[in-house]
């Protein structure tokens, strides 16, 4: 078994990341283009990349499942529909999961909001849990792909299951605490409904926020700096890092604006910012009393 505190997030670029703990090996939203392809995004647009991912897709390490925010050219491209293994588990939204098990992906298990997927190796438990996330403003939804945010918390399994069942003062019960609590936002704009999930899960370990104010059609559908920083207040988590913000033409806000953002609301000691081939060290919780910081 892996030495249980070996946890890291390896950033390969725009919202693709590599996380690792308890054994396993996740991968998120899979985009291997290259500097000056073109992303589909439907309806017959397309966004041009801007810069390389940190590693090809035949530099990946085996990978035990695909975390896929939705169906977008710039988080599932035609590199990765033709280099990933056909067999590997897909978590994602039920738009995505029919489509990718016709290309073939048959492991592709499409979610509910608020639905989990549990996944047991000996004592160690990884459970997924989908969450809300808005792609766009009103009826301008119809135009894109359904897309989710996800909440991963990796533990052992003693019973508690981390079930998610609140003490009164809004922590887990003993016996019931992940060791690792992410949430990765998936690419959303601020919206109500974002605003259930730290109720239900008030002890994030890491925030992963998909920036870049992505416009199509002149229209917000990630979040810019402004909302990045309300995402932060709002999720309140022990630390953030910092995804999808530079990668193609279609982002309209830079890094720069969401750090002045967050310098305005006093959250500047939250953040990290993930650059492209960095592998970042996950803080783990130790006995379940809480997160234990790791240096940057």
């Amino acid at each position: 078994m892996p030495d249980p505190v070996d946890a890291s997030v390896f950033f390969v670029g725009n919202a693709t990341m590599i996380i690792r703990c308890h054994g396993f090996t996740l991968l998120t939203d899979p985009n291997f283009l290259h500097r000056g392809q073109r992303a589909k995004l439907g309806w017959g647009l397309g966004t041009r990349r801007r810069t390389d991912p940190a590693i090809d897709i035949g530099g990946l390490p085996p990978i035990d499942l695909v975390v896929l925010s939705h169906l977008h050219g710039d988080h599932w491209d035609d590199v990765a529909r033709d280099g990933l293994d056909k067999d590997v588990p897909i978590i994602t939204t039920h738009h995505a999961a029919r489509r990718l098990r016709r290309q073939g992906f048959h492991r592709a298990v499409g979610m509910d909001t608020w639905e989990e997927h549990r996944v047991r190796r000996g004592d160690r438990l990884l459970k997924i849990t989908a969450t809300p996330a808005r792609h766009a403003p009103g009826p301008v939804r119809r135009l894109l792909p359904p897309v989710m945010g996800s909440v991963l918390d990796f533990g052992r399994d003693f019973g508690g299951d981390f079930s998610g069942d609140l003490g009164r003062e809004g922590r887990l019960r003993d016996g019931g605490r992940p060791d690792l609590r992410l949430h990765i936002s998936g690419d959303t704009i601020m919206h109500p409904c974002l605003s259930e999930i730290p109720r239900r899960f008030p002890d994030i370990d890491v925030g992963i926020v998909h920036l870049g104010g992505t416009r199509v059609l002149g229209m917000l559908v990630t979040m810019d700096g402004e909302q990045g920083a309300e995402w932060l207040r709002l999720i309140d988590p022990f630390t953030a890092l910092t995804v999808h913000y530079d990668d193609y033409e279609a982002f309209t806000s830079s890094l720069t604006d969401f750090q002045r953002y967050v310098r305005r609301l006093g959250l500047s000691h939250l953040v990290h910012y993930l650059m492209r081939g960095e592998t970042y060290s996950l803080p783990l919780r130790r006995h379940g009393i809480g997160p234990v910081p790791r240096a940057f």
